[in-house]
């Protein structure tokens, strides 16, 4: 029997997705659990996997169109077989290991593929017919000699309209393709950039970007933040003269590759004082709070088109040194759009560390259910008093956005007590 291939939910937060590049063909051959597809995510590439054996068939979803999750996207049949009624529902969703409370992104309509131009003939006549279009656009993809099912409709119920049609003609310019045979239908139009950079144009007053997966996701999590979430901010300046002594020390010992950065050593003392005040380390969930025993640290790190947080579990039991190595790690994977989703959802508390951008002190919006979120400026030499006395000091601030549901400006100051003796005095995270 054939099986209908579905856009899957490969991430918690996923409700549509973007195909980045097609690694089977129609007519290739497939087996179970091979890689049919790279599809962006919100958070992330990743790969689509088949859910059958057989041969690749009906490929109805170009490279670079966005479909929503559950659509159908080809079709697996078994060798001399022909595509009918495929037997198989929609694969469950992504869970991710470590349990996580996020919103879900919106969903709204991708960047349109240009249309492929392809051979007029009575199959490419009949399956467009059985797509819904307004009578112009049918007539627009037939001079053109192009198959609907490969274009996203705008209108309304997904309806294939005039503007869907745009480009069609320039298409049928470029020279056609091979007429392929019934069993490799004609390849699809290659992939856009994921993140198209705007360039300047003499004598243009704009231009218009669509969003990436990506930068939805920071739109709606942002919209449920900043609104609902009644913010409050606490800044607290610290010495760093002696971490940064420390640093010094350890790294002398160490390879190129091993070097502790000071946002390591930030991260570690954040995870240690977290675990002396619970009410920092919790989540808001509507009717209850949720105080975590364990820390599992969330680590802004921007990439190409916008921010992602990957997490370090269990932070408050790890060396210094482990911390450093799974930082760098986490990092080099969130650039590459690599993570997995147990690897950027569960935080229970995160950090944003902006000092590499010289910017002295900053505020961070929360990213819920998280209560809190530490905003990390640049260690800067200033002049300081130190025992009655004037010295230039290596100082540090810090800012607490905090979730005022869960946590009190006390209980956030005294967080902040904590952070800056452990700061101060290294030595105090031995204790």
């Amino acid at each position: 029997m054939a099986a209908k291939v579905f856009m899957e939910a490969l991430s918690p937060t996923m409700e549509e997705g973007r195909v980045v590049k097609w690694h089977k063909r129609p007519g290739d051959p497939v087996r179970t659990g091979e890689t049919l597809a790279e599809i962006e995510t919100d958070k992330a590439i990743m790969d689509l996997v088949a859910r059958a054996d057989g041969v690749l068939d009906q490929v109805s979803v170009a490279e670079g169109a966005t479909v929503p999750v559950g659509r159908e996207i080809a079709i697996i049949t078994t060798p001399g077989e022909a595509a009918g009624p495929a037997d198989r529902e929609p694969p469950a969703p992504v869970v991710a290991a470590a349990p996580a409370a996020s919103a879900p992104a919106p969903v709204s309509p991708g960047p349109t593929p240009k249309p492929q131009a392809r051979p007029a003939g009575p199959e490419l006549t009949e399956r467009s017919s059985r797509v819904r279009a307004s009578p112009l656009a049918r007539r627009m993809a037939r001079d053109a000699g192009v198959d609907l099912q490969l274009i996203p409709g705008s209108g309304p119920g997904g309806r294939v309209v005039k503007r869907d049609l745009d480009g069609a003609h320039e298409a049928v310019a470029a020279p056609p393709p091979a007429r392929p045979s019934p069993a490799a239908p004609a390849v699809l139009a290659p992939s856009p950039s994921p993140a198209p950079t705007p360039t300047l144009v003499p004598g243009v007053a704009y231009e218009d970007v669509p969003l990436t997966q990506m930068r939805k996701a920071i739109v709606q999590r942002l919209a449920t933040s900043l609104g609902p979430v009644p913010h409050f901010f606490l800044t607290m300046e610290i010495d760093m003269e002696r971490a940064t002594e420390a640093r010094a020390a350890l790294n002398a010992a160490r390879g190129p590759d091993e070097r502790l950065s000071i946002n390591d050593i930030v991260l570690k003392a954040t995870a240690l004082a977290l675990t002396r005040h619970r009410s920092c380390n919790a989540w808001f969930a509507g009717d209850h709070i949720r105080y975590w025993h364990e820390v599992h640290l969330g680590m802004a790190v921007a990439v190409e088109d916008g921010l992602i947080t990957p997490v370090i579990r269990h932070a408050d039991r790890k060396p210094l040194s482990e911390i450093g190595r799974e930082a760098r790690a986490l990092a080099e994977k969130a650039r590459a759009r690599r993570l997995q989703p147990p690897e950027y959802t569960g935080a229970t508390f995160s950090v944003s560390n902006l000092g590499m951008f010289e910017l002295d002190q900053f505020t961070a919006v929360i990213n819920p259910p998280e209560a809190g979120i530490l905003a990390v400026g640049a260690v800067v030499a200033k002049p300081a008093v130190v025992e009655g006395q004037a010295a230039v000091r290596q100082r540090l601030r810090v800012t607490l956005s905090c979730d005022h549901r869960v946590i009190d400006g006390a209980s956030g100051a005294a967080f902040l007590q904590t952070l800056k003796e452990m700061l101060e005095n290294p030595l105090a995270m031995l204790l």
